[in-house]
């Protein structure tokens, strides 16, 4: 059975649940989001990863309602929200603290919004109840915050705040304040949380590594805008720029200038007197431009001896190593001063390692190893 891919952002004929039409929202004289385009899709986990100060709460506030828009215009379901006060949106925010009620139990927590909406006490009940089974609380509904963990915690929160059926839900740094093993776990339940309700999920966070793991599609954002919004793989495989590149994992970034050769291929001369690096890409350089090859360590190969069919290599001194348990990284110093990190996998238990400090080895990389930027 072929299993269809989740990309309604391809199909011309559907309609965006969210659409940012130039919006731009100034505090005084600084500008937090700058003329901003986007859609965002029902069903969609959509992260807005990047640094703080980036605008991404500023963007998610405005769709809670909490800023208002300086210029532009968001729409949610085809409806211009300017209007519409927070409570009376089909969205939901789930904030970093939980913002748990200390002195109501957990199912209590849950059923607060629903009460307040006066849903009839068969309705509330079984809502609840349906919650508690959703996240896996059943068994600590009588519980207060302060007798569960924090990742319990954290599934409390996300239950209230999805018991009123919100089209939309915005989460803001979730997972922030759980430890590493944790708030990998919690991804998971999360990601499976979001399929089974097909709710539309907004994540914030300025953790790549949970947006990759996360998201259907992620949006890169500096200085109030949007740098560039793909699937996670195609952000870390194909970044359209330097700051994306280097935003997103490990990369090696390495200066030259362009010349052609062959019909998508290019040299990169990168230092005087040394063999060009060679690259192929889509774009069109224009002949003797400045252009930047950005390369994954795990895509670096690390030999004693120069590799006979590479087309790119390269002969180095290894400066440093780490080892990270599943691999190793290896800084290692080409001619010219540059440092490149190479990455190979500890697929044995115990062997010995093959390279130390101070050893020679061989880099190589193939011809699509690398992406080309301009900039």
């Amino acid at each position: 059975m072929t299993q269809t891919v989740f990309a309604p952002w391809e199909d011309p004929g559907e309609k965006p649940l969210i659409q940012f039409k130039n919006v731009t929202k100034r505090f005084g004289s600084f500008t937090a989001i700058d003329n901003l385009t986007q859609d965002i899709y029902e069903r969609e986990f959509f992260a807005l990863l990047g640094p703080s100060g980036c605008g991404k709460t500023t963007m998610m506030r405005m769709l809670a309602g909490f800023e208002e828009v300086t210029e532009g215009q968001i729409l949610l379901a085809g409806q211009d929200m300017a209007r519409v006060p927070p409570n009376e949106r089909a969205v939901n925010m789930m904030f970093q603290s939980y913002a748990l009620f200390p002195h109501l139990s957990v199912w209590e927590n849950i059923a607060f919004g629903l009460k307040r909406k006066k849903m009839p006490k068969s309705e509330l009940d079984a809502r609840v109840d349906e919650m508690l089974r959703l996240t896996r609380l059943e068994r600590f509904a009588r519980r207060k915050p302060h007798q569960i963990s924090g990742g319990q915690r954290q599934r409390v929160a996300l239950a209230r705040s999805l018991a009123r059926a919100p089209k939309l839900l915005l989460l803001d740094e979730p997972l922030g304040a759980l430890d590493k093993k944790l708030r990998q776990d919690t991804q998971f339940e999360l990601m499976d949380i979001q399929e089974k309700t097909g709710t539309t999920f907004v994540i914030v966070t300025h953790d790549q590594e949970e947006s990759m793991t996360v998201a259907s599609r992620v949006a890169v954002m500096d200085e109030g805008q949007i740098i560039q919004v793909a699937t996670p793989d195609k952000i870390y495989e194909e970044p359209a720029s330097l700051y994306v590149a280097d935003f997103i994992g490990d990369v090696n970034i390495i200066e030259g200038i362009a010349t052609k050769s062959g019909e998508d291929g290019y040299k990169i001369n990168w230092s005087e007197g040394k063999e060009p690096f060679q690259a192929k890409t889509p774009r069109t350089l224009s002949e003797g431009q400045k252009a930047y090859i950005a390369i994954r360590p795990e895509k670096i190969a690390v030999s004693q001896d120069k590799p006979d069919s590479a087309l790119n290599s390269i002969k180095g001194k290894i400066v440093d190593i780490a080892y990270l348990g599943n691999m190793s990284t290896y800084h290692v110093e080409i001619p010219g001063g540059l440092t490149i990190k190479a990455q190979t996998a500890n697929t044995r238990r115990l062997s010995r390692r093959s390279f130390t400090w101070e050893d020679e080895v061989w880099l190589s990389w193939t011809l699509t190893a690398g992406s080309v930027l301009e900039r």
